[in-house]
This record gives C-alpha cells, structure tokens and sequence, in this order.
C-alpha cells in the first residue's frame, strides 16, 4: 500500500506557472505507474497526465498538450507536475494517483489516491 501527498497548489495568474509534487510513502514509487487528475467543482475527475514506472513513457490530456510536463524521481519517491501557460479552465482539485498495472487515463484502474491540491488561475 502507498499513501500519497499532494503539494504546490495554489491562486496564480493566467499566463502563469506551478509545479505540483506528490509525495509517496508506505511503498517504493518505482512500483506504481503515476497518474494526475483533475476535478472541478461540478464535474467528473478528468485525466490529466500519467508517467510510466521509470519514467520511460508519458501521456498527456489534449488539453494540457505541449502546457504540462509530467516528470518522476523515484529516488526521492516524488512525481512531479510542471504546469506552464495556464488558462482560467485550468482551475481545479489536482490529485495524484498511483496505479499497479499500467499507464492508463481511466479514473478507475488507479488503486491509490492522494487527497489533492487547489490550482486556481484567476487574475
């Protein structure tokens, strides 16, 4: 089992950027596939990013394409999101998410949550 702990949230202007970690203990990240999330108030949770065990390969929400980078250190037991251009849409819970079996953008093959951090993009 893995706990995760989401930080770097935060109120920043469009245009601006964030760089979001989640935190994992309990367990060695190298055996998860990560995942990021989003979920706006009044909306489904939505996929944003996913890394794979070792970092090999990355995939990315079209809407985020080219904006965020998803990165992990497995050393440190972190996952990173680096969040570049952002939009007022962008506002949302962010949530990390640990998965055992493989990259994937569907909210339910994750089996470990982290309880998320507040991005807001407003001027």
């Amino acid at each position: 089992q893995v706990q995760l702990v989401e930080s770097g949230g935060g109120l920043v202007q469009p245009g601006g950027s964030l760089r979001l970690s989640c935190a994992a203990s309990g367990r060695t990240l190298s055996a998860y596939y990560m995942g990021w999330f989003r979920q706006a108030p009044g909306k489904e949770r939505e996929f944003v990013s996913a890394i794979s065990r070792y970092g090999a390969s990355t995939y990315y929400a079209d809407s985020v394409k080219g904006r965020f980078t998803i990165s992990r250190d497995n050393a440190k037991n972190t996952v990173y999101l680096q969040m570049s251009s952002l939009k007022p849409e962008d506002t949302a819970v962010y949530l990390c998410a640990a998965a055992r079996r493989g990259s994937t953008p569907r909210v339910d093959e994750y089996d470990y949550w982290g309880q998320g951090t507040q991005v807001t993009v407003s001027s």
